[in-house]
């Protein structure tokens, strides 16, 4: 049996596929087309299918990880919306500094370098702050019965009180112009490496503004909805979606973004930060075994590449699942306990 010529077993493995990426996106709030456009440029799909199916799938994703979020009370809307404006601006800077190097043909190597320095970047110094600990000082958590440490570069910033300024989840204070400023520079780093940038703007909300980690993944999805909308519609109407490769990774991610996002409620701010450098940290070491295989003529490290991303994507969501049952069954311990103590 087949669904628009696409054999049964290939949509299972869309759906599996799905469901392991939906994890992650309502987890940290990227994955999407950094895991999907590889992976259908590697079963040999033309680029303008992979990166439209990709954007379209992200689209779908986003929306339901954002649902939940929403849910949870982790979505900003000031916030989301302010970013926008900014990351808008930042993007088309970035696509304006790629045309210029593609006309003075260093586009190619410059961004394969930045991209691979960056994503690796993030992910040590992510990894590393987390593993450090805190060292910020504590805010309370609207609607929740937590609080979190603002980083101490988040903390100076904020001490900037240039009018007007906004009150964000988390007991935030900040400058408009201090939001507009961090979107403008993720969008266009976004822009300039043609990515949608949840891996950048995520720590950026975190320890440049300083909101709570949770409320960071529920307003970066809230933006990628936006801009994986755009994308995917204008895509389409070239042709560029393929609805027998959205529709079953749509199916799996349905549920996996849903459990993820739950999972930001359970598991502790520092190790969704340790997950997520981790995660950076695996795409950087695949990336750069591309790159690597692109210079020297070998196509197969592009298979190793695509195994790599593939491999530390399922060890992670699987971490990420492992942790939110550990603790929902200390929850599930704490009752117990104080029920037997009266």
């Amino acid at each position: 049996m087949e669904f628009l010529g696409v054999s049964l077993a290939l949509l299972g493995m869309f759906a599996g596929f799905g469901l392991l990426i939906g994890i992650l996106f309502g987890f940290f709030g990227m994955g999407g087309s950094f895991l999907v456009t590889p992976a259908l440029l590697v079963m040999g799909y033309p680029s303008r299918v992979a990166v439209g199916s990709g954007l379209a799938f992200v689209f779908g994703t986003s929306v339901i990880a954002t649902l939940k979020h929403r849910d949870l009370g982790q979505v900003d809307y000031k916030l989301g919306v302010s970013m926008i404006i900014g990351t808008t601006l930042g993007i088309e800077v970035g696509k304006e500094i790629v045309l210029h190097l593609e006309e003075l043909g260093l586009a190619g190597n410059i961004i394969s370098v930045t991209y691979v320095v960056l994503l690796g970047g993030i992910g040590l110094f992510v990894t590393y702050e987390s593993l450090k600990g805190g060292g910020g000082v504590s805010h309370d958590v609207e609607d929740a019965d937590e609080s979190h440490d603002v980083p101490a570069l988040a903390q100076r910033l904020q001490s900037y009180a240039i009018p007007p300024m906004l009150t964000l989840r988390g007991g935030v204070q900040v400058s408009l112009w201090l939001v507009l400023a961090v979107a403008f520079a993720t969008g266009l780093l976004s822009g300039f490496l043609g990515v949608g940038g949840g891996f950048i703007r995520m720590p950026a909300l975190f320890y440049l503004i300083g909101v709570p980690v949770p409320i960071a993944v529920g307003t970066d999805l809230f933006e990628i909805v936006f801009s994986g909308g755009i994308g995917s519609f204008l895509y389409a109407q070239s042709g560029g979606v393929d609805l027998s490769i959205v529709a079953p990774l749509l199916a799996g991610s349905a549920f996996g973004a849903r459990l993820g996002s739950a999972a930001t409620s359970l598991v502790d701010e520092e190790g969704i930060k340790v997950y997520f450098g981790l995660m950076l940290l695996g795409g950087a070491v695949a990336v750069a075994v591309r790159q690597v295989g692109d210079a020297v003529g070998m196509p197969v490290l592009d298979t190793v590449s695509f195994v790599m991303i593939i491999g530390s994507a399922l060890l992670v969501s699987g971490a990420v699942v492992v942790s939110a049952i550990g603790a929902m069954r200390e929850e599930g311990r704490e009752p117990a306990a104080t029920s037997q103590a009266d």
